[in-house]
């Protein structure tokens, strides 16, 4: 299925990018029916519908390049990792979320944080970006994920709508990750690993 995913967000790329640069009136029907196509499929697989599909299609406008989500890497003593238990679908998954226009990674991540578990943080080094594609569990888009060290400075934990459930892990023991994010964890451990050790966080 991520094959065929991948294939409509390249479809729906070609279409958005040829509706917002076409002048001749019968190319822009034909990137709009091409943008339809997607669109229907796009509901086939994913449960959406068309309606959904299409409204989150126009929400991009001009030249179609890949979304950008920032994850904050939280980390107590032992090298446990601190994780969000989501509300729309009970896994398991670092602070994160989409990035918003007019803030920098830092910023944003910052306000991911804040909102979704109370703390404040200082954000740290960029451990990694990891590249993302369309998928049945996490929407029909292709992206970025980038991930940074953060170390709480003030606040407390304190669950959101989003998150009703936050708690230190080893990441090794939970069984229920939301889409990739056990990845992301890893990735965030081995750099924590290094920190504690002395060694550069950088791979």
């Amino acid at each position: 299925m991520t094959d065929i995913l991948l294939l409509l967000d390249q479809i729906r790329a070609i279409a958005s990018t040829g509706l917002h640069y076409a002048q001749n009136p019968y190319d822009q029907e034909r990137y709009q029916h091409l943008l339809h196509l997607a669109a229907l499929e796009y509901s086939a697989l994913t449960g959406l519908t068309e309606a959904q599909v299409i409204a989150r299609f126009r929400q991009e406008l001009g030249y179609i390049t890949p979304k950008v989500g920032v994850d904050a890497a939280i980390f107590d003593a032992q090298g446990r990792i601190l994780l969000c238990k989501r509300s729309d679908d009970s896994t398991w998954c670092l602070p994160c979320g989409w990035a918003e226009v007019g803030l920098t990674p830092e910023e944003n991540i910052a306000r991911e944080v804040r909102e979704e578990t109370g703390l404040e943080v200082r954000v740290g080094q960029l451990i990694q970006v990891m590249a993302f594609f369309p998928h049945s569990g996490g929407g029909p888009h292709a992206g970025y994920g980038l991930i940074y060290h953060c170390v709480p400075v003030g606040g407390a934990l304190r669950p959101s709508h989003e998150t009703p459930q936050l708690a230190y892990h080893d990441y090794t023991q939970v069984a229920d990750w939301h889409f990739d994010h056990r990845q992301r964890a890893a990735a965030a451990f081995e750099f924590w690993r290094r920190i504690q050790q002395g060694e550069s966080g950088n791979a």
